[in-house]
């Protein structure tokens, strides 16, 4: 077992005696088989000396449990590490940020307290997983839609919080967010926006209440601890339909991404959407790179390639949710705006009415459709996993361009070849810009994973030194990627040091979360 850095082995022992006084003797986790179980599965760092362990675990069921666990805490300066549900796999899972760490596992804290279909908003738990949620909002019938992300096990509130996307236009989770209940590291209990009025009535209706607005502070932060959040849900729409939209050449991405940010920014299109390149994906799969690499095919020689093959360079999957007669008339819309790009070609896709009963083998878009699932781990090559690197870029065609050229030269100049890497063009996950996702393989060898660490590294500097930073980033490499936002001497991480001070000054609550460490372990930063 590692200890938390500083605490003493008895301290720790009579730590854990208080832990479980609290919350009883069966939720607190500290044999080794029950301490792997919150380990990073998909670890970068697995067999090394450095990889994130915690020193064992404690799962509360309610606020006030909380509240006595950082009291304990506190007295003993145990560093407690909180996780909701700790789905967040390719970003360090339920693994703390600093070894010997305790877990503190909001789990049992799954109650749905309220969803309402009139005002279209949930206050949920940290516990509560979509498949909760999406289950319970069938069960009573309600007439509102969750947005899961890719895999449907995780946690609305620990999603939201991560600031992670799905696909309907409600796809900005933590724009969702509207109220918060916090626990903070002196266990006093808050509640944000208009929670703070006694017995309002539009806690989840309103988000800014009255003064400063704090709630962003909450998010990928670790100054308190979230136990309560309401969610803006979507109204059930009447009908769904998507299409597919192509052209052939490469400067036509130009105009391409011109017309889509302008329908993106005018709400005729909507969710989320990934930029695609048949042409490029087909290169790859003869041998070459999404990437431009050094001494690759040249714009012209790929262009010959996708008039042979009959691919085109540039296609995306638009998505519209609504009365069939407004995603008709969107659609129309949204063909026209990109029929000024000289061959442009439209494929319609799929269309449903709603209600519709769907069945698990039904080959249908789940996502998008507000029903989650886990399909998308059948799309993920090789046993162990992969971490996400996936930096923010502007939403222009010029960007794209210049991504593809300065990645690829990282890795020629690595002397790493990106085949092993899965790469995305960029997804429409948030408004006005573009995020990629690398997913860089793990392995239980020790060397390919230094190799992906290393590759990794690169292209967080690479993509400083063009003005692009990740959204999120692995526990792993929360120091690097905080390292980069260094506008006027990091002064914004000064800031966060400053209030990570004032408000945590024993430094209990997820040090090292994104980068902020409090006084007493500053020197832990990489």
């Amino acid at each position: 077992m590692k200890l938390p850095p500083g605490v003493s082995a008895s301290d720790f022992a009579a730590a854990l005696e208080k832990f479980a006084a609290v919350v009883g003797k069966e939720w607190v986790f500290s044999s080794q088989d029950d301490v792997d179980l919150y380990r990073d599965s998909y670890s970068p760092l697995w067999h090394e000396e450095d990889e994130r362990v915690p020193s064992a675990a404690v799962a509360p069921d309610g606020v006030e449990q909380i509240q006595a666990i950082v009291k304990i805490a506190n007295t003993y300066k145990i560093p407690l590490w909180t996780i909701s549900t700790g789905k967040n796999l390719a970003y360090g899972g339920s693994s703390p940020a600093l070894s010997g760490s305790v877990i503190l596992d909001l789990k049992r804290m799954n109650r749905i307290l309220e969803v309402n279909d009139k005002n279209h908003y949930a206050l949920v738990e940290p516990g509560v997983s979509y498949f909760d949620l999406y289950h319970y909002i069938q069960d009573h019938k309600l007439n509102v839609w969750i947005d899961p992300p890719d895999p449907g096990w995780g946690s609305p509130m620990g999603n939201s919080l991560e600031r992670g996307g799905g696909r309907t236009p409600m796809r900005d989770h933590f724009a969702s967010v509207c109220g918060m209940e916090i626990v903070l590291a002196n266990g006093e209990v808050i509640r944000t926006g208009m929670g703070a009025l006694p017995e309002s009535k539009t806690w989840q209706q309103y988000k800014y209440g009255f003064g400063p607005y704090v709630d962003g502070m909450f998010s990928q932060s670790n100054f308190g601890i979230v136990t309560k959040i309401g969610i803006w849900l979507m109204p059930s729409p009447e009908a769904y339909r998507d299409g597919v939209v192509s052209v052939p050449k490469h400067d036509d991405l130009i105009p391409f991404v011109d017309t889509l940010s302008f329908l993106i920014d005018s709400s005729v299109v909507r969710g989320t959407m990934l930029l695609d390149s048949p042409l490029l994906s087909y290169r790859a799969s003869q041998g070459g790179s999404v990437l431009d690499m050094p001494g690759g095919p040249t714009v012209a020689e790929t262009e010959k390639l996708g008039q042979e093959k009959g691919l085109p360079y540039w296609s995306m999957e638009l998505h519209f949710w609504g009365p069939p007669n407004v995603i008709d008339a969107q659609w129309e819309y949204a063909k026209e705006k990109f029929s000024a790009i000289p061959g442009a070609t439209f494929k319609d896709g799929r269309y449903y009415h709603f209600p519709m009963e769907v069945k698990d083998t039904d080959a249908v878009p789940w996502v998008a459709l507000g029903i989650p699932s886990l399909s998308v781990f059948g799309l993920i090559a090789g046993g162990n996993g992969h971490m996400d690197f996936s930096p923010i870029i502007p939403m222009q065609a010029e960007a794209v361009f210049e991504v593809l050229s300065a990645f690829g030269k990282a890795y020629a100049d690595l002397g790493i070849e990106p085949k092993n890497q899965f790469f995305s063009l960029p997804w429409c996950f948030f408004p006005h810009s573009f995020v990629l996702l690398f997913g860089f393989p793990i392995a239980h060898d020790v060397e390919k994973n230094r190799e992906s660490r290393r590759a990794f590294q690169r292209l967080v500097e690479v993509a400083a030194e063009h003005g692009w930073g990740e959204y999120r980033t692995h526990v792993a490499f929360m120091d690097a990627v905080s390292n980069v936002y260094s506008f006027n001497n990091h002064a914004l991480r000064r800031l966060h040091e400053r209030v990570k001070d004032a408000i945590d000054p024993n430094g209990i609550l997820s040090p090292g979360k994104s980068g902020i460490w409090p006084k007493r372990l500053r020197q832990q930063r990489a």
